[in-house]
């Protein structure tokens, strides 16, 4: 016997619920270009696709790369735009890096991903965005960055956040300071999790772990531009060009996008981790 819900269909057999039919529009395109084939990911990526939708954080996001399908062809694929071309934020990757079912897993040494996302040309992006990363790793190994673009070190401002270096066991979530005056890290002991960086203005920028703060409110010299830069994933994107700081780590999900308030860290915690469940690869 069939029922229909909505845009879905169930098809009662023995007892046993299966969905059918259509799936979301955006999920149906990102599904169908990065060939994903498997049916359990096909439903995850169309629950992740609704409940960002669902919590009006959809439009919020400038890309979104959920690692499913495990081939490098397939996790260059942004989610909110999943065309084949630089606009689409589509990734190139370089180095030794490697792909599995759990996701893209950077090896800290001279692996990194080209996302062609340049934040300089988003208005307002300096003071209103968020970066985030799911790691499997409790451990990573280098002392760089899991993701950013800038470089301090030229008096260019740094953007990126980090979770637990080889030495420093530090998380830094770094917005737009010069030569780290102002930097506020925290130390942890346990890499594990999904963690976030956000600006909601000048004087307001938050660190979060799982969703819940772990650092806010806190204010640093902020740069009047953004670095006209792309924003790498496993090293940071200096200014010169190359990547360099690489920092290893399983990363199993990567967003990036508008500033997201600490309700809006919590609901996209709630989301994610609903679909890494799913996907049976949560921490």
């Amino acid at each position: 016997m069939m029922y229909g819900y909505g845009n879905s269909m169930f098809l009662f057999n023995n007892g046993v619920i299966a969905q059918g039919s259509a799936f979301d529009t955006d999920a149906q395109a990102f599904i169908t270009n990065a060939s994903i084939t498997d049916t359990t990911q096909k439903n995850a990526i169309n629950s992740l696709v609704l409940d960002l939708k669902s919590y009006g954080l959809w439009t919020k996001m400038n890309a979104i790369y959920p690692y499913v399908g495990g081939t490098a062809s397939q996790h260059r694929f942004n989610l909110k735009s999943p065309g084949t071309s630089a606009s689409d934020f589509y990734i190139a990757f370089f180095g030794g890096g490697t792909h599995t079912s759990n996701g893209y897993v950077m090896n800290g040494v001279d692996s990194y991903a080209n996302t062609s996302f340049n934040p300089n040309l988003i208005s307002g992006w300096k003071d209103d965005h968020h970066m985030s990363i799911y790691i499997k790793t409790e451990t990573p190994i280098g002392d760089g960055w899991h993701l950013g673009y800038g470089n301090s070190t030229t008096g260019d401002p740094l953007y990126g956040l980090a979770i637990r270096r080889e030495t420093s066991n530090l998380c830094i979530y770094d917005s737009g300071n010069y030569s780290q005056n102002g930097r506020l890290p925290i130390s942890i002991t346990d890499a594990r999790g999904f963690w976030s960086g956000a600006a909601l203005a000048t004087n307001d920028r938050r660190t979060y772990k799982n969703g819940t703060a772990i650092i806010t409110n806190f204010s640093f010299p902020v740069s009047g531009t953004t670095p006209n830069d792309v924003m790498t994933i496993g090293a940071l994107n200096g200014t010169s060009g190359s990547p360099k700081y690489y920092l290893s780590g399983i990363n199993s999900f990567t967003s990036f996008g508008s500033g997201l308030t600490s309700t809006e860290q919590s609901n996209l915690n709630t989301i994610v981790t609903s679909f890494q469940t799913t996907l049976g690869r949560q921490n």
